[in-house]
């Protein structure tokens, strides 16, 4: 059994065609077609069903790719190990984040990180607050920014980095748009722009709201946060989202508007799993979190 058999037999069982595959892999279709025969002799069993030119997993199919991606995750890891031990400056960092931190958040840390640790590399996987959590338990990302953290995850390691005051965003045209300050409970009859349930800030908002007596009003959803600022500026309701978001990119025909009545806000932090210990460059860039945000605390 071949490294490349496995690579193989993953992309096809992944597209469930074997010329799809080969494409994607750059290779012929005749020797992925032969690899995927050796393999299927070697194991004495057949991994796939043809169905004109589509295949299907079998049953056995799908508990061998099952095995085969555990090992090939066990198999990548020990590679990036490897290649961190030699040089932890120079590995990569697997890290996940959702849309209300893709603005400015993420971005201002990754780019103060990049000066000092240049030949890090980063791959990104946006996603909401239980996609984020379930990708840094399967080991889909090695760590995550989220907010607010969770609780009494016995799967997850949680480094609070700052709390972050969340605001209100109004279209210019509201009646309290040149107010200050308002009460939370002053919007209970406005339409209001969020994220879909499932997303942290959504959950977040509902619950305020909810402490203070009324059910929001959700008329619209939207996914990125540039999509409900941009709602919000069209007049179609209003939002409450980060107060850090608005720093580079408060829409035009809004107004941030303090909620002091009561004060919300989130716990902003990094998630980790809690049955591995991190990696070389991982460890670097986890520390430096830490101390970056603990410097702007002040700030937050």
């Amino acid at each position: 059994m071949e490294l490349r058999q496995l690579q193989y037999f993953i992309e096809v069982a992944k597209r469930e065609h074997v010329t799809e595959a080969a494409n994607a892999m750059h290779v012929a279709q005749s020797a992925v077609s032969r690899q995927i025969y050796n393999l299927e002799q070697e194991l004495g069993v057949d991994l796939f069903v043809r169905e004109g030119r589509n295949v299907r997993l079998t049953p056995i199919g799908e508990v061998f790719l099952q095995h085969v991606e555990e090992a090939m995750k066990v198999l990548e890891k020990a590679k990036r190990e490897v290649e961190e031990f030699l040089d932890p400056e120079q590995g990569t960092v697997r890290i996940g984040f959702p849309s209300s931190m893709a603005n400015y958040t993420l971005p201002t840390c990754i780019s103060a990180f990049r000066e000092k640790y240049p030949k890090v590399k980063f791959k990104f996987r946006q996603g909401s607050y239980h996609y984020l959590i379930d990708s840094v338990i399967t080991g889909k990302v090695d760590m995550a920014l989220i907010g607010p953290l969770p609780k009494n995850n016995p799967k997850l390691k949680t480094e609070i980095l700052f709390l972050e005051k969340i605001v209100a965003l109004l279209p210019e045209s509201h009646p309290l748009a040149n107010q200050k300050e308002i009460k939370l409970n002053q919007l209970r009859k406005d339409p209001f722009v969020l994220f879909p349930q499932g997303f942290g800030l959504h959950e977040l908002v509902v619950n305020a709201c909810r402490q203070n007596g009324f059910e929001p009003d959700v008329a619209f959803e939207g996914k990125d946060i540039d999509a409900i600022k941009g709602l919000v500026s069209a007049g179609l309701g209003v939002t409450l989202i980060p107060e850090i978001s608005l720093i580079d990119s408060k829409p035009r025909a809004t107004k941030k508007v303090f909620i002091v009545e009561p004060e919300v806000t989130r716990t902003v932090g990094i998630i980790t799993p809690s049955d591995r210990e991190l990696l070389p460059t991982e460890k670097i860039f986890y520390e430096f979190l830490k101390d970056f945000f603990k410097v702007l605390s002040g700030y937050y």
